[in-house]
């Protein structure tokens, strides 16, 4: 298989450094460094790339290389920690710095090498610094503040960086990854769309054999184009269910029916279950709880649809790997849990249904190019991204009809403006925007009237992968427009509010 394996050693740049693999068409996976050897071993690597993180390779009990990585005799490439946890293992010398170097820095290449050759800015991020390199080694780079910017070991083909190729920071990084991942570790660049939805379409089928499976789609890319390529697996072995939760867009429901039921040709149950949703959400206002009553009502319904079609033993869900990163999955990260997806960690215990998630390690652009390649329409392909538990985790505070109503046509609103100035849909700048209606009232003037109405803040951001986010420089006229239209249009909100604020330290949904 052509893999190249992820080592995470805590860096906040990990999942960047499988998207810039993943760029190169070559598959990858992200394992804490820690991993045991089976699991990372499975994927039968043709290369490891360590990544970055905070500790200093030098102190009591940090995270180390361990040894099946070595006993491989595989190409390895250290970024920045990983770099240091290389030298430190192998019998070199890292030591604290006196000068730190943070942010972009001048290196000079020392030999002709398409590792280094195209480089001259790059990001630097670190405290440390390599001054004695292991033996075997040679001086690929150098910086102001790194006597070895860049090192390699030819015979063995170990390399570090102490820069980070990763980040959009480092102009021709990318290129460095991909030599390694290609040119250095001999990794096939054969990870398409194509080859996504074979290897696909062979793991489904060892999955569910003959059985009846049941596809839960909400409209969003990812539920769709999971249940576009589980119909291409199993044709009529596959149900789709569309649950309307009364948690959707604007006139999304109808959306969701005659796509799946004119331009796919699958059978489609559709639900109503809004009363059920809404009321269960009842006096609900932390985000967490929002969550599990979604991922629970959401099962519960299901098991409901399935008594009725003969208890399928699958479950079709969209779930990606930023869902799964996010969610902190213990067998794939030891990131924090930031927040639970309903489809990944916000499931209940006795759920009766075993998951197919054939979109489980893609990244968001990656669904997309696989749904171009299915054939489903650009609209859905190119929908803005939705969260699994729909409105109610953009209606902060209590969950009302009046208040889903209340947002709902506001963001129909930012959409459309937005639409009008060509800035969503496939090749437009933005990667999401939505409204959010906040649980808090402020004063306002109307027709020589006091009002005390909600406010509604709009978000629009700019990404890559989702894992990071800035937000959009949108124009001041189009802002203007957007706040005075809502306002005037939208009955119970007096005040709009522009979110300016990246991924990190915020993520990109308010809850």
């Amino acid at each position: 298989m052509n893999s190249i394996a992820i080592l995470d050693f805590g860096s906040q740049y990990a999942q960047l450094i499988a998207r810039r693999v993943r760029e190169a068409h070559v598959y990858c996976e992200l394992f804490p460094w820690d991993a045991p050897a089976e699991k990372v071993l499975a994927i039968h690597p043709k290369g490891f790339i360590l990544s970055g993180g905070p500790k200093s390779a030098y102190e009591p009990n940090a995270p180390y290389i361990q040894k099946y990585i070595f006993d491989s005799g595989l190409p390895i490439l250290g970024i920045c920690y990983g770099m240091q946890a290389l030298t430190h293992a192998l019998g070199g010398q890292v030591d604290a710095s006196a000068r730190r170097e943070y942010g972009t820095a001048d290196i000079s290449p020392l030999v002709s090498s398409p590792l280094v050759s195209n480089l001259s800015r790059v990001w630097m991020s670190h405290g440390d610094r390599i001054t004695r390199m292991p033996e075997g080694f040679i001086a690929l780079a150098t910086s102001g503040n790194s006597p070895f910017a860049a090192m390699g070991d030819m015979q063995r083909k170990y390399f570090g960086v102490q820069f980070h190729p990763e980040v959009k920071h480092t102009p021709n990084g990318a290129a460095v990854i991909k030599h390694f991942a290609v040119d250095i570790c001999g990794a096939a660049p054969d990870w398409t769309p194509a080859s996504i939805i074979e290897d696909s379409i062979v793991r489904i089928r060892q999955q569910v054999g003959k059985e009846r499976v049941l596809a839960a789609v909400s409209g969003g890319v990812d539920s769709s184009v999971a249940a576009a390529l589980v119909h291409k697996a199993i044709g009529d072995q596959l149900v789709a269910v569309f649950v309307d939760t009364g948690l959707l867009r604007q006139g999304e429901p109808e959306q969701v029916v005659s796509t799946f039921r004119e331009k796919m040709h699958a059978e489609l149950i559709a639900v109503d279950a809004s009363a059920e949703f809404i009321g269960a959400l009842k006096g609900a206002t932390e985000p967490e709880q929002k969550r599990k009553i979604v991922g629970e009502k959401f099962i519960r319904i299901f098991e409901g649809q399935a008594k009725q079609l003969g208890s399928p033993k699958f479950l079709v869900q969209g779930t990606i790997y930023p869902d799964v990163v996010e969610s902190s999955a213990p067998d794939r990260s030891k990131a924090e849990r930031i927040k639970t997806h309903h489809n990944v960690g916000g499931l209940p215990e006795d759920m009766q249904f075993d998951l197919v998630e054939p979109l489980r390690y893609l990244f968001k652009d990656e669904v997309r190019a696989v749904g171009e390649a299915l054939g489903l329409p650009e609209a859905m392909v190119w929908r803005q991204p939705f969260p699994g538990p729909g409105l109610s985790v953009r209606c902060l505070g209590e969950v009302t009809h009046e208040r889903l109503d209340r947002l709902r046509a506001a963001d129909a609103i930012f959409q459309e403006e937005l639409s009008h100035a060509g800035l969503i849909g496939k090749g437009a700048d933005l990667s999401q925007a939505f409204v959010v209606l906040l649980p808090v009232n402020s004063v306002g003037v109307m027709g020589d009237q006091r009002t005390y109405q909600e406010v509604a803040a709009i978000r629009a951001v700019t990404t890559e992968d989702f894992m990071t986010a800035d937000w959009a420089r949108l124009p001041n006229d189009l802002l203007a427009k957007i706040s005075s239209r809502i306002v005037n249009e939208v009955h119970g909100i007096n005040r709009v509010v522009y979110d300016i604020t990246s991924k990190p330290p915020a993520t990109i949904e308010w809850e």
